[in-house]
């Protein structure tokens, strides 16, 4: 028996890879399969299943093409419907592989047809959970996706609450738990940074798994601090029970070279944007008018995710010399499949043909020191909520750029803002917005909040109430 966990950073999501026997099954897949089919081929092996623990919301699932290129079966749990072939499986069914079983558990509350798939070594024993997005590591799936005019996150805490109960923590303390998600994901609020654990320590650790937690205080917990989910989730969940594209038909739409006047053609008559995935420092330097820009070397599908509105939004790409390919695999991961091409020889080349770039001002935080307590100087703080609440500048204005886009007008045009994050990565993709819809009084402070610390710019530190 092989399992392997293949873990990507960018969406903090694990898919999983077990093999017995000569035969496979693929758990949680991302969109791109040719890497499992070469996997199982690497070993003589073929896949069988194609097991998804529920409807994903956070990225599209490469089962569709898995099983067309693959002839496995694809599962899902009860009250999985679809617009293509499965096999709905039945709670406690159980599934052959090799030497080993696959028992189907379901476990809603995340979504109605979530389910945690348990696996049961050649002794018989109880090995493994591969739990979707029922249970994580230090925290349990948001129960506030699969919301119907019948049924409300309320409800959908409660039958989380009795599936961790009556289905998870009866099993044995060292079963061990493979998440569907860690750190980083926007599926749950309290994730580890571990992506693999032991029941037993989530029963001693996890909030959501007290023994002496009642149902009321559990759906009360689980909702509490939940931030709405990112527009395109409920798009992309769709696109995992409508079907989609071809991920090769994808690529080869979008990874086309474009010469500057090829490039410019397309933003002007189709209406496309430019989304340019270099280094912010390089943004900062120069860009295309009206750019924007969200990099491929910080968390990229899930911001084009939360900040693109459109999922069918054409786009043309400004990328690192060779990433091409990858920038256009990651939008696919998201749903955004409606790539027309990168540009060629990138902004040297846009430059080159004598068309224009602009700036975005940038500062050290040493030199908003400076100028902190000049009249006029505007911070906006465009960190998420808790960590805006637990430090920031005295007098900041706040706004969560993971909401820029409804949250426009609160800033006004005719005002200078000097904005930051923790890092620097956020504020070049909240400058950039802004300036797209005419902001242009804009200063980017160099290294975020991390280099304002280091500065003598007075901050406002949270105090907890119980030390009050």
């Amino acid at each position: 028996m092989n399992i392997e966990q293949l873990y990507t950073g960018c969406l903090a999501q694990g898919a999983y890879y077990i093999e017995s026997e000569g035969e496979v099954a693929i758990i949680d897949p991302l969109r791109e399969t040719q890497q499992y089919i070469n996997k199982a081929k690497a070993e003589n092996s073929k896949i069988k299943y194609v097991f998804e623990t529920h409807f994903h919301a956070d990225f599209v699932s490469g089962h569709i093409d898995l099983a067309k290129k693959t002839g496995a079966t694809i599962v899902f749990g009860p009250n999985a419907k679809t617009d293509y072939d499965i096999h709905e499986a039945k709670d406690n069914e159980i599934f052959k592989l090799g030497k080993i079983t696959i028992k189907v558990l379901h476990t809603p509350g995340h979504t109605l047809e979530s389910a945690t798939y348990l696996l049961i070594d050649e002794n018989g024993k109880e090995h493994a959970i591969f739990s979707g997005d029922t249970l994580f590591l230090g925290d349990v799936g948001r129960p506030d996706l699969a919301i119907k005019s019948d049924l409300t996150k309320e409800d959908l805490a409660g039958m989380l609450f009795d599936s961790l109960r009556n289905k998870i923590m009866t099993l044995a303390d060292d079963v061990i738990v493979y998440p569907a998600h860690g750190a980083g994901s926007a599926c749950g609020k309290n994730l580890s940074k571990e992506t693999v654990g032991i029941l037993g320590d989530q029963k001693r650790t996890n909030y959501a798994l007290r023994a002496d937690m009642t149902r009321g205080e559990f759906i009360k917990e689980v909702l509490d601090g939940i931030a709405p989910p990112p527009q395109y989730f409920a798009k992309n969940a769709m696109m995992n029970k409508s079907g989609y594209s071809t991920f090769e038909s994808v690529l080869e739409k979008g990874n086309v070279p474009l010469s500057p006047e090829e490039f410019e053609a397309l933003a002007n008559h189709d209406s496309a944007l430019v989304l340019d995935v270099r280094h912010q420092d390089d943004f900062v330097k120069a860009h295309i008018p009206n750019a924007i820009f969200i990099g491929l070397d910080g968390q990229f599908a899930p911001w084009v995710g939360a900040l693109i509105t459109d999922i069918k939004q054409p786009v043309l790409l400004v990328v690192p010399e060779g990433r091409s390919q990858e920038a256009v695999t990651r939008l696919s991961r998201v749903g955004y499949d409606n790539t027309l091409g990168y540009l060629h020889g990138g902004i040297e080349a846009w430059q080159k043909s004598g068309r224009d770039t602009e700036t975005l001002q940038s500062i050290p935080a040493k030199i908003l020191e400076s100028k902190i307590d000049d009249e006029g100087t505007n911070i906006l703080d465009v960190r998420k909520d808790g960590e805006f609440i637990s430090s920031h500048i005295e007098n900041a204005q706040h706004l969560s750029l993971d909401f820029i886009n409804e949250n426009m007008n609160e800033i006004d045009k005719n005002k200078t803002y000097h904005i930051h994050c923790a890092g620097g990565y956020r504020s070049v993709i909240a400058a950039s917005i802004l300036k797209a819809r005419g902001f242009r009084n804009l200063v980017n402070v160099e290294g975020g909040f991390a280099a304002i610390k280091e500065t003598n710019i007075p901050l406002t530190d949270y105090v907890c109430p119980s030390t009050l």
